[in-house]
C-alpha cells in the first residue's frame, strides 16, 4: 500500500512518498528527504527507550517536540488512492 506525506518545513507545505520497507519511521523520511542529519537524536531516542520501555505516548511526544524543534510541523500521512 503506497503512503504520501504531507508536512510543513521552512514555511512550506511539501509532499513526499514513503514506504516502510524504504525507512524505519515516517520522520526518518522526511528527514533524510530534507537533508537533515539524525544522529543525536536516534542516540536519545534510543536511551529514552531504554528508561520508558512501557510508555509510547513518552516516545512519540519526544518525536514529535524534537521535529518542531528542527522546524518540522503538521506531519500527516495520507494512503493514495
Amino acid at each position: 500500500m503506497a503512503f504520501r506525506i504531507r508536512y510543513h518545513y521552512g514555511k512550506q507545505l511539501k509532499k513526499m512518498g514513503y514506504a516502510n520497507d524504504k525507512h524505519h519511521s515516517v520522520y526518518d523520511a522526511i528527514a533524510q528527504a530534507e537533508g537533515v542529519d539524525l544522529t543525536e537524536f536516534h542516540r536519545m531516542e534510543a536511551q529514552l527507550a531504554n528508561v520508558c520501555r512501557q510508555d509510547r505516548k513518552t516516545l512519540k511526544d519526544f518525536r514529535e517536540e524534537y521535529f518542531r524543534k528542527l522546524g518540522f510541523s503538521d506531519i500527516v500521512i495520507e494512503r493514495e488512492s
